[in-house]
């Protein structure tokens, strides 16, 4: 089919006014108040880190920011609701470590891990810290180790509940140093804390900031971190890898996911911001004083990383015998 010149002017028109609407919709981006989904009560890490860039997108959008806090079902409650919303970039999910744990603790899940989201961005790290109660005759991850061994099937160990990164690196600590220790699972960390100072149970992993004032407290004792580098609020405890447990690293983390489908220049903006955000100096000392560590990256980086920790604790689950209910 041919046209005559003024049929293709107004074909050309069209054309470009097309052009121009979809580019203003791409700077329209945010035109409207967003809300981040935190999967858990307020006042923990996630929470923490979604309020801090939530602050900071209304900074320089505009456009206020609404926290919510949907916790429960190990947060597969406001996960799930982030992963039915519209995929525009107006509804995001701050999700914790245990979004990666959770495949290995239960066989049906209300959503795909991977492919009912679009990662936008890994948050923060939140380093966990190996305290014991201070009768243990252990001062060293070693000292630990031997005495677990020669009280076989007479010790436990405490955790914030079952699922979470603070159960799953005592697996990974059991079987990597060949120790059998039972488990005994609480309704968060500090439920469980005044058990592991009677003594009822002998230590737990936790995170750093839950359990700093017990350990400023002289009520616990720490022994090690488990991230890769020493925690800047306890730089003289060691790393598990130096306490003598090589290859031993774990952590509990947060990151941004938007539902699958949302575009991907919206991705980008939201990724592209929040990483300002974590590099503010503002921001990074909030964070530092809470025990959070900032992370940051790209999506592919946070997609990638959301895989490998589904792989590794899959196999911590199948060593340690844990059943997915």
């Amino acid at each position: 089919m041919s046209y005559s010149t003024p049929w293709r002017g107004l074909v050309a028109a069209a054309g470009a006014l097309a052009l121009a609407a979809g580019a203003q919709a791409q700077q329209a981006f945010p035109s409207k108040p967003i809300t981040i989904v935190v999967p858990a009560s307020p006042g923990g890490a996630i929470d923490i880190a979604a309020r801090l860039i939530g602050a900071r997108f209304t900074a320089v959008w505009g456009q206020p920011v609404n926290i919510e806090n949907k916790g429960g079902a190990a947060g597969m409650l406001g996960s799930d609701f982030v992963a039915k919303a519209a995929p525009d970039g107006y509804t995001l999910a701050l999700v914790a470590s245990s979004h990666a744990i959770n495949p290995s603790m239960y066989k049906k899940l209300p959503f795909d891990t991977v492919k009912s989201f679009e990662p936008v961005v890994q948050t923060h790290v939140v380093p966990l810290m190996l305290v014991v109660n201070k009768d243990i005759p252990a001062r060293n991850v070693g000292e630990l180790v031997g005495y677990l061994k020669s009280h076989t099937g007479q010790a436990s160990y405490a955790s914030s509940g079952n699922g979470g990164a603070p159960h799953m690196s005592a697996e990974l600590f059991k079987s990597m140093a060949g120790v059998d220790v039972a488990h005994v699972p609480y309704k968060g960390s500090t439920a469980a804390h005044p058990d592991l100072i009677a003594g009822r149970t002998a230590f737990m992993f936790d995170t750093v900031a839950a359990v700093a004032p017990q350990v400023k407290g002289d009520k616990l004792r720490a022994l090690a971190v488990t991230t890769p580098k020493r925690s800047a609020l306890f730089p003289e405890l060691p790393t598990m890898a130096e306490a003598g447990l090589k290859g031993y690293e774990t952590s509990t983390w947060g990151g941004l996911l938007a539902p699958a489908g949302t575009p991907k220049d919206v991705i980008a903006k939201l990724n592209a911001e929040a990483n300002k955000a974590l590099a503010a100096p503002d921001v990074r000392d909030k964070l530092a004083a809470a025990g959070i560590e900032p992370a940051g990256g790209t999506p592919q980086q946070f997609k990638d990383l959301i895989q490998s920790e589904m792989a590794r604790w899959s196999q911590v689950a199948k060593t340690a015998g844990i059943q997915a209910e």
